[in-house]
């Protein structure tokens, strides 16, 4: 009986050992499964824009439109910058995409930067037909064309004057459609007065635009219209729509042929693109087309004259001022700083100058020449540009250190 009172007791610690362990093992699964519940919550969006609506007199309706800021937006260092706006029609089919486009060829990061920062607004499209025409359009059917000046007007008059108001915005704005989007594109480039600086027109639908038609519209358009750039882009349809196709050629060489000067535009027709899928590549060229010579390589620059006149040039184009880009100065600053000729240190001096003066609320521009009169022993032109640099950033450590140093203070 003992033996067996023996063997049932052990079993008994053994199943209770076990059960025991069952649940220290069930409670620790538990806790793992509660801590990746926790980390699952943590997890981070990426986010590519945000929302927002706008109550317009203009259209008797609100309207909904989507904006991505630079990635520098928000940067302490960036806070004196400013921003151009492209808006981009049928937004919602195109801002994911067209975003991503921007944010990548503006970046500094890999080397990647061929066109300036700017804030895309994508506007979410109601009524194409009655939005994007600007001609009422005669059919069997009644129908809701014709729309397009008073479209216009809600972007001109009630939505830029709000990103103006909410954002760092630049006043120069690019306008993007694609088909209707496109001939309201074109049409707000022919208009004698517009906000807007240059337009990207895709696969503009010209439908309605015969040979006299288009004769009368051009035949208004005056010198201010020839001083925007417009790039226009044409897709192969194959044989179903060849009309379209040869109306945007007569088009473009009816501009050239009016320009009283070098004509600021270009066509492209896209030969395995079609309607459909011609959007993201056309609009990659052509705001590429646009800003064509913006993404100078410091290793391309060879003294600040040079520099002057590539960018002087690209401001005539764009009929608007784009000096160079601050990041490149400051990188051509310093690759001459770093050198032991003096001559080079000169040079270097002059990048940092023209710095603060296109850019004379930029903290870092002030830092860096007070760097360059440090460096050719201006002790006292560099204590003042490191102030003036404080004064627009309290918290520029550097800044802070370099002037107790320079001063003797501990």
């Amino acid at each position: 009986m003992k033996s067996m009172e023996k063997l049932y007791s052990s079993q008994g610690e053994t199943n209770f050992i076990k059960n025991k362990m069952k649940k220290s093992i069930f409670a620790i699964l538990l806790i793992l499964i509660g801590n990746y519940s926790v980390k699952s919550q943590e997890i981070e969006q990426i986010l590519i824009g945000t929302k927002h609506s706008i109550e317009s007199t203009r259209l008797n309706e609100d309207r909904e439109y989507w904006v991505n800021l630079p990635d520098s937006y928000h940067l302490a260092e960036s806070a004196h910058k400013t921003y151009p706006i492209l808006i981009l029609l049928d937004g919602h089919l195109h801002f994911r995409s067209i975003t991503g486009i921007v944010n990548y060829m503006s970046a500094d990061a890999y080397g990647s930067r061929t066109i300036p920062e700017m804030i895309v607004v994508g506007i979410r499209s109601r009524d194409r037909e009655r939005d994007y025409t600007p001609d009422k359009i005669v059919t069997v059917r009644a129908n809701n064309t014709g729309g397009g000046n008073r479209f216009l007007g809600f972007l001109e008059e009630e939505l830029i004057p709000e990103l103006d108001r909410t954002y760092r915005t630049a006043p120069y704005r690019i306008l993007f459609g694609h088909s209707l989007g496109g001939l309201l594109a074109t049409h707000a480039f022919m208009k004698e007065k517009t906000l807007f600086n240059a337009f990207i027109a895709v696969d503009p639908s010209f439908g309605t635009w015969d040979a006299g038609t288009m004769d009368k519209k051009l035949d208004s358009m005056t010198e201010q219209s020839f001083s925007r750039y417009i790039y226009l882009a044409t897709a192969n349809w194959g044989k179903r729509n060849l009309r379209n196709r040869d109306r945007h050629v007569r088009f473009y060489e009816s501009l050239n042929n009016k320009s009283p000067s070098d004509l600021r535009a270009k066509w492209e027709y896209f030969e395995r693109e079609d309607h459909n899928s011609v959007p993201i590549t056309a609009f990659h060229n052509g705001i590429s087309t646009l800003f064509e010579g913006y993404g100078l390589s410091f290793r391309e620059v060879h003294n600040l004259a040079q520099l002057t006149e590539h960018f002087q040039a690209i401001s005539e184009k764009l009929s608007y001022t784009f000096p160079p880009p601050e990041s490149l100065v400051n990188q051509l600053g310093y690759s001459l700083l770093r050198s032991n000729d003096p001559d080079d240190l000169t040079k270097a001096l002059e990048f940092f100058i023209l710095n603060v003066t296109n850019y004379p609320n930029s903290p870092n521009s002030y830092d860096s020449l007070g760097e360059a009169f440090e460096a050719v022993g201006e002790k006292q032109k560099a204590i003042k540009n490191y102030k003036k640099s404080l004064d627009l950033n309290p918290k520029n450590e550097h800044a802070m250190t370099r002037i107790e140093k320079l001063t003797g203070i501990d």
